[in-house]
């Protein structure tokens, strides 16, 4: 089996199930006490994500490629971000190591196409729901169409995600907000629901949402997983 490096921190708490779900399904694939391998390097998500949104790409880029730099030289077959919004940066990163990176959008568009859904809604982080790396991506590989909620609704989104997930705060209130805002987009022709931030699948399950959900944490973990034990 090969060796899974996770860079995480993005936040701690998505990496937890990024962690969880790697060495449950493992060992329910495996039996016994039997895991795949992991190496976690968690970073400082304050210094990321403020380079991010300071525009500072460049020093965001190479902070990473570092780090992804030192979990190959620490033995690691396969590399994650656990994190939607710095795959921004994926493939400065994949272009400087030597093993294969497996990128979010790539995990989840395969489970949208596979579903036979073309046309989605993304809730994430503002820089998510806004740039091309994301929803161009899933168009150009995946030709998979993409609607986001409304500005004033991406803001309340952020804070969410900001002042709530991130420290492990789960409100009814929001999730009642998020469940209102993937039925607009349902009426906009959304056929899914992507939750395009990894703190996001701590608030909203299948059974809250109207339209199928594509959890792009646990699609991810399994991605990587898979890789790891394929012959």
């Amino acid at each position: 089996m090969k060796k899974v490096g996770l860079i995480g921190g993005l936040s701690w708490q998505s990496t937890v199930d990024y962690y969880r779900i790697i060495n449950e399904e493992s060992n329910n694939r495996l039996g016994n006490k039997s895991t795949v391998e992991s190496i976690i390097f968690s970073t400082d998500l304050e210094r990321k994500y403020n380079l991010v949104t300071s525009g500072q790409l460049d020093t965001l880029a190479q902070e990473f490629i570092e780090i992804a730099q030192s979990l190959e030289k620490a033995g690691s077959d396969v590399i994650v971000m656990c994190t939607n919004t710095m795959h921004t940066v994926f493939n400065e990163i994949q272009a400087n190591v030597n093993v294969p990176m497996i990128h979010i959008v790539d995990a989840t568009g395969q489970a949208i196409k596979d579903a036979g859904i073309d046309k989605v809604a993304l809730l994430g982080t503002t820089f998510t729901m806004t740039q091309p790396f994301y929803i161009k991506k899933l168009k150009d590989d995946f030709g998979i169409d993409t609607v986001v909620p409304k500005p004033e609704q991406m803001d309340e989104i952020m804070r969410v995600i900001e002042e709530e997930l991130t420290f492990n705060i789960i409100k009814d209130s929001s999730r009642e907000y998020f469940v209102n805002v993937i039925n607009e987009l349902k009426e906009q022709g959304a056929k899914g629901v992507i939750l395009g931030c990894t703190e996001i699948q701590m608030l909203i399950k299948q059974k809250d949402s109207p339209v199928p959900v594509f959890d792009s944490t646990e699609l991810h973990a399994l991605a990587a997983l898979n890789y790891a034990m394929a012959e």
